[in-house]
């Protein structure tokens, strides 16, 4: 159950007694690290929203963001790795339905779906046979997962990202996000009220299906792992569509006082929780639950993480009315007990009390551990790294093997897969721009959202690696012409008793913290993962920022490349280099195979400006694109451009100071390149901010790139770079 001595001492302090075996197993989940955050709980608080919400006065499950005209955003991101590295489809499939379910309570319709993937090596050669070709088969069916779970639930997917390292084998990362839209005056809650108010049960019928999924993700993989399949849920995204309707159409009678998803830790999770927030308590009888499986026991009943499930909070009188909506769907609903004054939750099962207790004590006193940490040595040793030390690269070669290497390649043989425009919201596609731009039906404004991350830098320098996560998803989000709003995040880590993980994960944190309170991009929501590990080591640190940002109007949103000739110009924020941007770079990995030094430190208030310049530029028509530089630097970003926009382009990049090839490659944070046919006006909104403007050289429609370096030019097919770009993973995914 993964409950260690001390803590089976506590609970029979709590209780004075001995726990019933349903009573054990509801401890064990609701103490795992899955749901009660034992060891991260403290690093957590770094998180202004977070910690209010600790102390009992932020807003639950997933935040939300005024967005005027009477409307909020909701957004979370959910880890499912585990599930996905033992049954890669089912997995990711059930990660989508949960983080919507997450959304829907908050009484708001889901509008978009976005994901964060991680594997190991897929390319030949890059691990033993037997491994590549395992961890081809989890990115293909994580990939059909999300698709088959996502297209048929009728919410689009609409933005991503997916990397590659060693150390995912065996281990993926499968982190899914939600966003929802909804009123601001219907916000829901799931704190329980109301004596004698009856609990509703609403949803797809309860079977053995992942039971112990919340303890088996709160422990590492090891070499039984496939016989935990029986951990994973098995996820119906019909049901869940047939879910999502009901609920919200139910939520319209005003009948229902609270609501909450079962998810992780099913039945136990949704009664304690309710209960606990509203403290109060309530008597259920498992004799009630709809069931797949006759002669199910309570601690099977209490345990399941069998999907698309609700539990609900009626008024007292109504519940008739919350029945009927879903009976008219299709769907389970039933009256399984009610809410009581006293906070003792009473479960029951063929005439016999399996558990009673008070649910704050599953909730209030989950133990907290805080464990010591020290820097590992290759954090000491990259500060010493010397750019210098790096043997020369051949530039004309370089640029096509980064464009085909599967962290930078186009992703489009994972997107293609998904569908973008149900809802006919979706206003700029993937690959189109930096990040996707909605426009929802209701209101003028356009919503970007994106997410993103760094492991590689993020494992040279946590709180460097946090920072980046912030600032480069705000600046994607902000290269449509939005302002960057909140922050979602996935935090995903090794196991956080080792020293020098929870040190990675202590540091990294404090880096988003910190990042977004100077970017005025409150962390509103989020998930952690622990114990992602396999025989290879712990996972590279790996948090995953989702960003929000909001257009006032729609049609004033950019894409990456133009349209049309124009003028190209970097904008960038001014930062203090250290190693040439040379350090924890995609040029020092995919080309010379070495994983060593810091990636820059960005200028966040720089960083801040630079966003709302874009912003602002975008407003006024003064910039007709803007592409962020990051993985594979500057010449990799211009070869995007030149590829998304079916363009030429001739640029002449300085590399005063510097070598070319970190000219050219180098990963310097605060860049962005603008397509502008106002000078002087594209010059006065950014040098206004503090931030410098150099003109780059020109685009046009054709298939040339040519890049200069003082008396060097460099000249490529576009053609050709498309190719290595557009074609690298399919052609490893389907040989």
């Amino acid at each position: 159950m993964g409950l260690n001595p001390d803590e089976y001492a506590s609970i029979l302090r709590l209780l004075g007694r001995a726990p019933s075996h349903t009573e054990l197993g509801m401890f064990a989940v609701m103490w795992s690290e899955h749901c009660g955050y034992k060891y991260s709980r403290p690093v957590l608080a770094y998180f202004r929203r977070y910690k209010e919400a600790m102390e009992g006065s932020g807003l639950e499950n997933a935040g939300i963001v005024d967005i005027g005209d009477g409307l909020g955003v909701t957004m979370k991101v959910e880890s499912h790795n585990h599930p996905s590295a033992v049954e890669p489809y089912e997995g990711a499939a059930t990660g989508v339905g949960g983080i919507i379910r997450d959304i829907l309570t908050m009484g708001a319709r889901p509008i978009a779906s976005l994901n964060s993937l991680r594997f190991g090596p897929i390319r030949d050669g890059e691990a033993p046979p037997e491994v590549v070709r395992r961890n081809r088969y989890i990115f293909e069916h994580v990939v059909a997962g999300i698709a088959g779970y996502g297209n048929c639930v009728g919410v689009p997917t609409v933005a991503g990202e997916v990397g590659f390292h060693p150390r995912y084998s065996g281990n993926p990362l499968v982190n899914a996000m939600s966003v929802g839209l909804l009123k601001l005056d219907e916000v829901t809650t799931a704190a329980a009220s109301g004596q004698g108010n009856p609990v509703l049960y609403l949803g797809s019928a309860t079977g053995k299906d992942g039971i112990h999924g919340a303890t088996f993700a709160s422990d590492a993989l090891g070499e039984d792992s496939d016989a935990k399949r029986p951990n994973v849920q098995i996820g119906d995204p019909f049901a869940e569509k047939l879910l999502i309707e009901a609920t919200l159409e139910a939520l319209g009678t005003g009948a229902i006082v609270a609501i909450q998803d079962m998810g992780a830790a099913g039945l136990t999770c949704s009664t304690v929780e309710m209960a606990s927030k509203g403290n109060v308590g309530m008597d259920i009888d498992l004799d009630l639950v709809p069931m797949r499986e006759a002669g199910m026991t309570a601690y099977e009943l209490m345990l399941s993480e069998s999907q698309e499930r609700m539990l609900a909070v009626a008024k007292r009188g109504r519940e008739g009315e919350v029945l009927s909506v879903f009976r008219k769907w299709g769907l389970k609903a039933e009256v399984i007990g009610e809410v009581l004054d006293e906070p003792v939750l009473t479960i029951r099962r063929a005439g016999n009390v399996e558990a009673r207790l008070d649910p704050r004590l599953l909730t209030d006193h989950c133990p907290v551990y805080s464990t010591p940490s020290s820097a590992p040595d290759y954090f000491e040793r990259a500060a010493r790294f010397d750019p210098s030390s790096l043997p020369e690269v051949d530039l004309l070669a370089a640029l096509p093997k980064l464009l085909a290497s599967p962290d930078i390649a186009s992703k489009v043989w994972v997107y293609e897969q998904y569908d973008q425009q149900v809802q006919t919201q979706t206003a700029v596609l993937p690959g189109e721009a930096d990040a996707a731009v909605l426009a929802p039906r209701g209101t003028k404004k356009g919503l970007a959202l994106k997410i993103d991350g760094n492991a590689r830098w993020t494992r040279m320098h946590p709180y460097r690696g946090g920072e980046l996560a912030v600032v480069e998803a705000a600046r994607n989000v902000a290269c449509t012409g939005a302002e960057p709003r909140a922050v979602t995040d996935g935090l995903n880590f090794g196991n956080p008793t080792n020293e020098h993980v929870f040190w990675q994960f202590e540091n990294a944190v404090r880096g988003i913290a910190d990042a977004a309170d100077a970017m005025g991009t409150p962390v509103i929501s989020g998930n952690v993962s622990f114990y992602n590990e396999s025989d290879l080591g712990e996972v590279p640190p790996t948090p995953v920022i989702g960003m929000l940002g909001t257009l006032e109007r729609a049609e004033d949103r950019l894409e990456a490349a133009p349209s049309e000739a124009c003028d190209l110009y970097l904008v960038s924020v001014p930062v203090a280099l250290e190693q040439q941007g040379l350090g924890a770079s995609s040029l020092a990995s995919e080309i010379l195979g070495i994983e060593d030094g810091y990636p820059e430190a960005p200028n966040v208030p720089g960083e801040r400006a630079l966003c709302g310049a874009l912003a602002e530029a975008a407003k006024r028509n003064v910039i007709s694109s803007a592409h962020d530089c990051s993985d594979g630097g500057l010449a990799v970003a211009l070869a995007e451009i030149a590829i998304i926009g079916g363009l030429s382009i001739d640029a002449g990049i300085g590399c005063s100071g510097v070598r070319k090839d970190a000219a050219l490659f180098g990963e310097v944070p605060g860049r962005v390149v603008v397509g502008s046919k106002s000078a002087p006006e594209l010059e006065n909104i950014f040098t206004g901010r503090g931030l410098k403007v150099e003109k780059l050289g020109s685009c046009r429609p054709g298939s040339d790139l040519r890049l200069r370096l003082g008396e060097e030019t460099l000249d490529w097919r576009v053609s050709e770079l498309a190719e290595s770009y557009r074609s690298s993973i399919h052609r490893i995914m389907c040989s």
